[in-house]
Order: structure tokens, then C-alpha cells, then sequence
């Protein structure tokens, strides 16, 4: 009999949450099969079984609390010598405990129908495989309720009876209905997610220990869409992708923290530890909550490179598939709220960073030009909050400023690279 323990993920993650178990009681696994998903302060990562052999028992719920070391779950590698009832030729992965009579029926298409879906690239779980072969279920005809494509068990289970909608996991079931308790009108309660109690417990302990201030200016980004828009076809024919916001953003911050310092260090104990380095954070808005994927090395990236790394890490974050390296580190924090319309925020910093630059929504507003007249000109608020600790309100001030130069003179900015 062997154990199955939550592995060692990343230094800094001791414990997580049992989002989902992949695989039940009984069921026949091989060595590297994926168990369950176990929801981390980070990410969401599926843990994989070291032994091949049947899940004889479960001994963490799903939506439990575990460190890394303990014990969930019990595997035996040689439950599958005695269990094998079939007179036919059976595949190995329906060697297991008493199978039911329909399982002999059922067994032998279980290889066609395997590959079958395998060559539709069906995206099932070894359970839901198992499960399927059991009833006898095309996996191709099987709706999945995850938004990634993934079948469950109970969705075969769901097909199998004909369902028309995709069913709920047991434990995964609509919140409680509203109920009294010390409120005079209905409320409901909910158990906040690991990653949103961390977001919560990070940002109380950040005004807590930085001396938090921000700074504000606005830029004009007409000839940010003039180039843009000179230069938007070339630049989809040369990369594939489309010229954004972003990439200008990104390379203004890059300049900025060169000439200013201070905005890429942060503090440890009586040292500051000052950055060569600009691995750019870049806020995701995920289901989960809000995530910061880094772009590594941005000033050693193009504008194509910039934007390329933007869209995967971003549609990783919704899909939920960021990695941990791809959260960890990071020198300096991009958050735009203006996507969701926000005209002006004080953004709060990714600690331990000194510095986040908020983006805000584009307003056309009449402007007064240097000659005297009145243009309506595309206008964006900036923030700037940081750590006063370190960085002195003038130089906050000054760093901005350079921000905003920057981003008003783009011709100078993608030569300069």
C-alpha cells in the first residue's frame, strides 16, 4: 500500500485547498495520472499520482485545508493481480475490485473507444474515461461543464442519462439558500476562495507595513493612436498580432525605472535591494481573482515581444493555467482598470514592489494648447502609488512625469526601443 501526499510545489506554498478530486474510490490510475486539483494561494494545480495501481481510499474531502507533506489519499499497487474477472480479454485499466455486469458487457470496445477519442482530442480525466467505458459513452458526444473543455465524471454520468444540461459536482453545489442568521433579512454565506482570502490578508498587510502615498498626471495619447494607426496593418502582416496600449506602457516604465532606481528595489530588514533587472507584473483580472504574471526581461523585449508575452500570460490568467514561475518575482506592477471603465484609482501595491502604475480609462476632453487654442484630445489619468519609505514624493513625482513624456512622444520611444 503506498501514499499519496501533497507534493512540495514552490517555496513560498505550504499549503492549499482540495478543489477537486479527479479520481474516486475503486478507481484504476497509472503512474503520472493527474488525482485532483488543489487550489493554491497562486494557482490551481493538478497533482499527479508517483504509483500506478486503485484508489483504495480518500482521506481528504474536497474543499479541505492541507500542507504540503500530508498524506490524502491511499493507492495499492498490486490490487490489481487478483481483479480481474473478465473472460474476455480485458485492457489493463478495467483490472480492478468486482466489476458490475455491465462492465463485462462494456469491456470490449473499451480500447476502440478510447482511441476513438483520442482522435477527436477529447480532453477527459482518466476517471471520466473509466467512467465512460463503464456505460458504454461516446466522449465526444459528452457536453464537459468546465469552461476549459475538461470531462468529468459526472458529465459522462449526465450523458448517460440523457441530461440536457450539465450537471454541478456534488460538492461544488450552488451556495446555500438564503437563511437568517444574526441579519433581519435573508443573506447567503460563502466560504471565500484560498486565493481570495491571501488577496485579502496581502493587501490589509501591505498598508499596514508601507508607507503608502500616491501621485497622480494625466497624458495625452493622441499620437500614441496616430502611430498606432499608421502602423497597425505592417505590424500585424510582420508579427501576427496587433500593435496595443500595453507595449507602449510597458517600455515608458522600463525607461522610467532606469533613470529612477528606487521604483525598482524594495526593502529587506535595515538593506535596500535595488533592482537590475525590470521583470514587469502586469494585473490579470481572473474568475479567482486578481492575478500578476511577469513579463520577464521587458527591456530586453521588442514591442512585438512585449505585446506577444502580454496575450499569452493574459489568456493563461483566464484560462487558468499560469504556472508559478510565471507569478513569481517581479520588480514593478502595470494594473489597468480603465478596460473596465475606472477613471481614477489609487492602486495598492504588489508587495514587496515600492511602485504600481495604474492606467485608467481614455476620455476625450477639451484641452488648452500651447498657442492658446482648445483641442478635444484622447486624455488618460495615470497613478503612481509607492512606498514612501523609499522613494521621496519628488522623485515619485519626477518618475511620472518621465512616464508621461515618454508615452507623448512614441515615434522617439519604439526607436529607442
Amino acid at each position: 500500500m503506498k501514499e499519496i501526499i501533497v507534493p512540495e510545489l514552490a517555496e513560498s506554498i505550504t499549503e492549499g485547498t482540495i478543489s477537486e478530486w479527479l479520481v474516486k474510490e475503486g478507481d484504476k490510475v497509472e503512474k503520472g495520472d493527474p488525482v485532483l486539483e488543489l487550489e493554491t494561494d497562486k494557482v490551481n494545480v493538478e497533482v499527479n499520482t508517483d504509483y500506478a495501481g486503485v484508489i483504495t481510499e480518500i482521506l481528504v474531502g474536497e474543499d479541505e485545508d492541507v500542507e504540503v507533506g500530508d498524506v490524502i489519499a491511499k493507492i495499492d499497487e498490486n490490487a490489481e493481480a487478483g481483479a480481474a474477472p473478465a473472460k474476455e480479454e480485458a485492457p489493463k485499466e478495467e483490472v480492478k475490485e468486482e466489476p458490475k455486469k455491465e462492465e463485462k458487457v462494456e469491456a470490449a470496445p473499451a480500447s476502440a473507444e478510447e482511441d476513438e477519442a483520442s482522435k477527436l482530442d477529447v480532453i477527459a480525466s482518466p476517471a471520466a474515461r473509466k467512467r465512460a467505458r463503464e456505460l458504454g459513452i461516446d466522449l465526444a458526444k459528452v457536453s464537459p461543464r468546465d469552461p476549459l473543455g475538461r470531462i468529468r465524471p459526472e458529465d459522462v454520468d449526465a450523458a448517460a442519462k440523457g441530461a440536457t444540461e450539465k450537471k454541478a459536482p456534488a460538492k461544488k453545489a450552488a451556495p446555500k439558500a438564503a437563511e437568517k442568521t444574526e441579519f433581519d433579512k435573508p443573506v447567503i454565506r460563502e466560504k471565500m476562495s484560498r486565493r481570495r482570502q491571501t488577496i485579502a490578508k496581502r493587501l490589509v498587510e501591505v498598508q499596514h507595513t508601507a508607507a503608502m502615498l500616491t501621485t497622480f498626471n494625466e497624458v495625452d495619447l493622441t499620437n500614441i493612436m496616430n502611430l498606432r494607426k499608421e502602423r497597425q496593418e505592417k505590424f500585424v502582416e510582420k508579427h501576427g498580432l496587433k500593435l496595443g496600449f500595453m507595449s507602449f506602457f510597458t517600455k515608458a516604465v522600463v525607461g522610467a525605472l532606469k533613470e529612477f532606481p528606487l521604483l525598482n528595489a524594495e526593502i529587506q530588514g535595515d538593506e535596500l535591494i535595488i533592482k537590475q533587472f525590470y521583470d514587469i507584473g502586469i494585473a490579470v483580472a481572473a474568475k479567482e481573482g486578481l492575478v500578476v504574471p511577469v513579463v520577464r526581461d521587458a527591456d530586453r523585449l521588442d514591442f512585438a515581444g512585449v505585446e506577444k508575452e502580454i496575450k499569452e500570460l493574459a489568456v493563461k490568467a483566464r484560462d487558468n493555467k499560469l504556472g508559478l514561475k510565471e507569478l513569481q518575482g517581479g520588480s514593478f506592477t502595470i494594473t489597468n482598470g480603465g478596460v473596465f471603465g475606472s477613471m481614477m484609482s489609487t492602486p495598492i501595491l504588489n508587495a514587496p514592489q515600492v511602485g504600481i502604475l495604474g492606467m485608467h480609462t481614455i476620455q476625450k476632453r477639451p484641452m488648452a494648447m500651447p498657442d492658446g487654442s482648445i483641442e478635444v484630445r484622447p486624455m488618460m489619468y495615470l497613478a503612481l502609488s509607492y512606498d514612501h519609505r523609499i522613494v521621496d514624493g519628488s522623485e515619485a513625482v519626477r518618475f511620472l512625469v518621465r512616464i508621461k513624456e515618454m508615452l507623448e512622444d512614441p515615434y522617439d520611444l519604439l526607436l529607442e526601443g
